[in-house]
């Protein structure tokens, strides 16, 4: 397994060893002792599994409390996925970083608790599958505005995202509620 941190030292981006021949391949997406010694400590609660077409732009999403650690990868599909410093504390904070995801290149990304987490489908349709490290809870999601000119993120945007309401609603990063 191959671990690279990103232009955010703590979001990672991992490649995991593929063992293949011409019946198909085989690889561990989750190895806990494995993962610890890269760095990734991480008791996972839930499992969540999304289906997307092109063009859907799904967050950028956090939990003010409970925050989540999310591994993160596509089984079907591509994706960019970004994430977003949101603890004041961080030398990085307000900073965004993307990396693309497809179920071809089988790159997964660790989003740590404190950042807000977001994707755009780049493909036809993407299987999207993430463990986090903590449950959902609806009263402490928050929902930053993914077009923030503030947070810089260059979203690969052929038309105008599909978006859910609560994510074209989504707050400027300068009113968010953040991290200490």
């Amino acid at each position: 397994m191959n671990v690279a941190p990103t232009a955010l030292p703590e979001v990672l981006v991992i490649e995991p060893r593929v063992f293949g021949d011409d019946r198909g391949f085989f690889y561990e997406s989750w190895n806990a002792r494995t993962f610890a010694d890269a760095g990734i400590d991480a008791t996972f609660v839930q499992d969540n599994h999304s289906r997307s077409r092109r063009e859907v732009l799904r967050g950028l999403h956090y939990q003010i409390e409970h925050a989540q650690g999310k591994l993160v990868r596509v089984l079907l599909g591509e994706v960019f996925d970004v994430a977003v410093d949101l603890r004041r504390s961080s030398p990085n904070f307000g900073r965004s970083v993307g990396v693309t995801l497809s179920a071809e290149n089988r790159k997964m990304m660790w989003v740590p608790p404190g950042f807000a987490h977001g994707f755009l489908v780049l493909s036809e349709t993407a299987d999207f599958l993430y463990k986090t490290t903590d449950y959902w809870y609806p009263k402490h999601e928050r929902t930053l505005l993914w077009s923030d000119p503030a947070l810089g993120i260059d979203w690969p945007i052929r038309a105008a995202p599909i978006l859910a309401a609560k994510d074209a609603a989504g707050t400027p990063f300068a009113q968010a509620d953040c991290y200490p």
